[in-house]
């Protein structure tokens, strides 16, 4: 028989986990953990070049760090993203264009091809994700320079930042297989592994957010990059929630799996007397 206090910790403790889950993995399939803001976005460069750029797969830290600066882009752990010109507002020039007069040519710039002056075209986001082997790529401390040494601190900054996310949902799994093994054999035992492995989840949580913040603190721009202004988004809030939800689940489970201990134990000794 199990006390109401009990099993109300272990349901506060699942839903919890749960919420924990869901924000984790939200945030590991996102792009918005961090955001960078120029004041400055040139709109008139060949926006075919920056896509093959930001696509490259032999791609370099430096070559996408500069381009989220100047892009104002948005970096993840799987995901980079910029702000590219969107295309669908420019159309091909005529052949015979109408005659204009001479103070609407005097108006518009001379490579102005569209039929309502020259507005601003619309930005639109461009995402390209990491591919596995761009996850495990050593950073250099000086690229472009042959065979430049590896940065060790922020080769493994940005392998944990990608890693611990996933060791922490693995961890959850399985003690989510530990607590219905625990119930379909009416034990509270395992409760108590089941917190331990919170524990640990909420840990590994912990050290994902921080080892993004530090890489992104380390992440250099290069010479000819504009000054951006850097924020955290949502989707880094959300793996930080995660933290704390993770760790009042793993105290939940573990008060109620000691608790029950103990009053198992006394009412063993107190029948035995």
């Amino acid at each position: 028989m199990v006390d109401n206090r009990y099993a109300t910790a272990l349901v506060i403790g699942s839903v919890l986990s749960l919420l924990a889950t869901v924000y984790l993995s939200v945030a590991v399939g996102t792009q918005h953990w961090f955001q960078y803001s120029s004041k400055h976005v040139d709109k008139t460069e060949n926006v075919t070049s920056l896509r093959e750029r930001f696509m490259a797969d032999d791609w370099e830290e430096n070559t996408y760090s500069d381009l989220l600066f100047h892009r104002n882009g948005t970096l993840g752990l799987w995901w980079r993203c910029i702000q590219l010109p969107s295309e669908s507002l420019w159309y091909r020039e005529p052949d015979d264009p109408p005659a204009v007069n001479e103070s609407d040519a005097r108006a518009q710039p001379a490579d102005c091809a569209r039929q309502s002056g020259c507005p601003d075209p619309k930005m639109e986001t461009f995402c390209v994700p990491f591919t596995l082997p761009q996850q495990f790529k050593a950073i250099p401390k000086t690229p472009g320079n042959g065979e430049p040494e590896e940065d060790l601190l922020r080769t493994y900054l940005w392998r944990c930042q990608f890693l611990l996310p996933l060791v922490s949902l693995a961890l959850v799994f399985l003690s989510a297989l530990v607590g219905f093994c625990a119930c379909l054999c009416r034990s509270f035992t395992p409760t108590l592994g089941v917190g331990v492995l919170h524990f640990l989840a909420g840990l590994c949580s912990l050290g994902a957010v921080c080892c993004f913040r530090a890489s992104v603190h380390l992440l250099r721009p290069g010479d000819g990059a504009p000054q951006a202004e850097g924020s955290v988004g949502w989707s880094f809030y959300l793996a930080l929630i995660s933290f704390p939800l993770q760790m009042m689940a793993g105290a939940l489970f573990l008060w109620a799996a000691r608790s029950h201990r103990k009053s198992y134990t006394r009412i063993t000794a107190y029948r035995i007397a």
